[in-house]
């Protein structure tokens, strides 16, 4: 239980007393525990690694569940219970957290309430811009990208005539994954989950779907950038080169103002949006990285 609400974790290593890893899934309510077993068994040799599906998202959705408690201000509650339990479990002081997507929005607004638990935070796509900002660099991409393929429907799309998919051209243009044209490879990947019945394929689409409605941002008004400036632990943006779901260039500009003890952008130059699953190999090595220089960071200040 986290809060009132019985909520689902993965947990997977090969070593228990390896460093803690938090991901914390995207959507808002699109889980990633589905696409585990594709992307991060060289991880696991590392890390102890953790996935969750927060409140009303894929095994944590219920039929008939209470929105009442649906809120950005309770998701950063359950995360911090979470990291807590983890904590008490494995005997270990800190964890190493990852925000993917909207999880980068959510991680971040936790790294700012408690730092002393995290050895270092993990932006992959990290969301920055205010909604509008990113869909006008979408909207802007997609129409280069259909005018030099002569491509007249999603002009046609983004000048009124019909209504706008813009996930649809994101996906066929390579902005959400770079190696795939449809969201056929997130599906399939779930349906062959070992950890998923398909009831819990049949959820996710629900869970997006309530998250969506029901989610209220009731902690910060505006977008990251416009809050966030400072952070105390290291902080790393793993990027997509060719990422226009979060948009590369709002992650440049919130890496160029924040202040933190250590950071870096990591440039992922074969993805999109999902790095670790585009390029697995590399994101366990630069999570690794992460490892190694967040330790000597924590052992030079404590000298």
């Amino acid at each position: 239980m986290l809060g009132d609400s019985k909520q689902w974790i993965l947990i997977r290593g090969s070593d228990r007393n390896n460093p803690l890893l938090l991901f914390l899934h995207g959507g808002p309510g699109m889980p990633m525990m589905y696409l585990a077993h594709d992307f991060q068994r060289e991880l696991e040799r590392s890390f102890v690694v953790v996935q969750w599906d927060r409140r009303g998202a894929g095994k944590s959705f219920t039929a008939g569940m209470s929105s009442q408690r649906m809120s950005v201000s309770q998701e950063i509650n359950d995360t911090i219970e979470l990291i807590d339990q983890l904590r008490a479990r494995f005997h270990q002081p800190k964890v190493y957290m990852v925000g993917f997507s909207y999880g980068s929005y959510l991680g971040i607004l936790v790294t700012q309430h408690v730092p002393e638990r995290l050895h270092a935070y993990v932006g992959i796509g990290q969301l920055a811009c205010s909604e509008q900002e990113n869909r006008t660099i979408q909207d802007t991409w997609i129409r280069e990208q259909a005018t030099r393929t002569h491509d007249q429907e999603p002009i046609d799309e983004l000048n009124g005539k019909k209504p706008l998919d813009r996930e649809r051209w994101l996906f066929k243009y390579g902005g959400e994954i770079h190696s795939a044209h449809t969201w056929w490879p997130l599906l399939w990947s779930g349906l062959r989950c070992p950890e998923y019945g398909f009831q819990d394929v049949v959820n996710v689409k629900r869970g997006v779907d309530f998250t969506a409605r029901n989610l209220r941002y009731d902690v910060i008004d505006g977008s990251i950038l416009d809050n966030v400036s400072t952070l105390q632990v290291p902080a790393y943006f793993f990027t997509g080169r060719f990422d226009y779901t979060d948009p590369t260039q709002c992650t440049v500009r919130l890496f160029e103002k924040i202040n933190a003890p250590v950071k870096k952008l990591v440039w992922f130059d074969r993805s999109a949006h999902f790095v670790f699953l585009e390029e697995p190999s590399r994101f366990a090595t630069e999570m690794r990285r992460v490892a190694l220089e967040a330790k000597a960071f924590e052992e030079s200040r404590d000298r």
